[in-house]
């Protein structure tokens, strides 16, 4: 009896969780992942194929590489793709924090795209943000007016850095920002690139109210640059995956916490 045709949505789910376990291992022999994922040889070559053909993986003679780790966190294709049931979930519960008529901040962070569709469709907002990917997916609205910090434009990001962003959060008020981060430890913020940490403490300074939006993939990291704590922001928006021992930090310190369900298609059948 023939097996039934996965669909597009669960191979790229599988692919994206592939990408995250070679990215946690940073070398994955072939043969091992064939048994954690419970597919064929075939469909994991496909799969790593892919992966390898966007640039995501290295794939050699037997066994799959990630890439080194600053790479790996300063580039948007890697970050792009990841955990996207989390950053839906966390986006439906970040939009209920804008209101009609008011002026939000939104950085470059790939775990605040899909609340930027949404806020396309909010009514009179004006929208500060140094992400011209950002830009480009509110440009065609009717209902936003978006402000480019200018800066000095970082490819690997697709956005703007640099004195001149600061200095353009300095000169502006937003009723909301939005920020997501690289990793959390301890209740501490870090980012590998330091003018990206220096763009999130100004971006906090330049807020009524401030959201750090992040999924359970963040948490137990660093990276080389301190920006800051949890306890700076009045709401944390993440998933139930979280530890809880950062959720507890996070209501210790006097943060807010919303914690929101993630719904993924399973992967039912192999192909």
């Amino acid at each position: 009896m023939p097996r039934t045709r996965q669909s597009e949505a669960a191979v790229e789910r599988r692919r994206q969780e592939i990408l995250e376990h070679v990215i946690g291992r940073g070398e994955v022999r072939i043969d091992d992942l064939t048994e954690r994922f419970g597919v064929s040889l075939m469909t994991i070559h496909r799969d790593l194929d892919d992966l390898d053909e966007r640039q995501l993986v290295r794939k050699l003679r037997g066994k799959v590489e990630a890439f080194p780790a600053l790479t790996m966190e300063t580039a948007t294709r890697f970050r792009d793709g990841l955990n996207p049931a989390e950053k839906e979930a966390l986006a439906e519960a970040a939009i209920r924090q804008v209101q009609s008529g008011q002026t939000v901040f939104v950085d470059d962070s790939t775990t605040l795209f899909p609340l930027v569709h949404k806020l396309a469709e909010v009514e009179r907002l004006t929208v500060i943000t140094n992400s011209l990917r950002v830009a480009r997916i509110l440009g065609p609205s009717e209902n936003a007016e978006v402000l480019l910090t200018g800066g000095r434009y970082y490819s690997e990001f697709d956005s703007c850095i640099g004195p001149d962003v600061l200095a353009a959060l300095d000169r502006t008020r937003a009723d909301v920002a939005f920020v997501s981060v690289t990793a959390v430890a301890v209740g501490r913020l870090f980012h590998p690139v330091r003018d990206y940490a220096e763009l999130k403490k100004a971006a906090l300074r330049s807020a009524n109210h401030n959201v750090l939006v992040v999924d359970h993939s963040k948490f137990g990291r660093t990276a080389t640059y301190a920006h800051g704590l949890v306890a700076d922001y009045d709401l944390m928006i993440t998933d139930e995956a979280t530890p809880t021992e950062e959720i507890e930090a996070a209501l210790n310190s006097g943060t807010a916490v919303e914690v929101v369900e993630c719904v993924s298609e399973e992967l039912l059948y192999d192909t």
